[in-house]
């Protein structure tokens, strides 16, 4: 099983990065996507998710309306645009998939900052 994340950098305020996760080794489909971010001296914590079946999506507030979450299916992947970037969305960002059981990727960092 793989989650390989990528996409990340730095960017200044106001900016906007979009990242990838590439699964393999499971049915990617069957699995619910999740983006989670740590920022140093804090816990982990929920993004953005989006459903195996109908692509429900569903965000942290503190992103609700800049940062988009989608999946594709065919490609086993998932990507967060994230747009109007603010410092306090400065932290490394972990690609999860979970159904009976939960995978990590190992992370991609993102910097804003001017």
């Amino acid at each position: 099983v793989q989650l390989v994340e990528s996409g990340g950098g730095l960017v200044q305020p106001g900016g906007s990065l979009r990242l990838s996760c590439a699964a393999s080794g499971f049915t990617f489909s069957r699995y619910v996507m999740s983006w989670y971010r740590q920022a140093p001296g804090k816990e982990r914590e929920l993004v953005a998710v989006i459903t195996s079946v109908g692509g429900s999506t569903n965000y942290a507030d503190s992103v609700k309306g800049r940062f988009t979450i989608s999946r594709d299916n065919a490609k086993n992947t998932v990507n967060l645009q994230m747009n109007s970037l603010k410092p306090e969305d400065t932290a490394v960002y972990y690609c999860n998939a979970r159904m009976n059981r939960n995978y990590w990727g190992q992370g991609t960092q993102v910097t804003v900052s001017s």
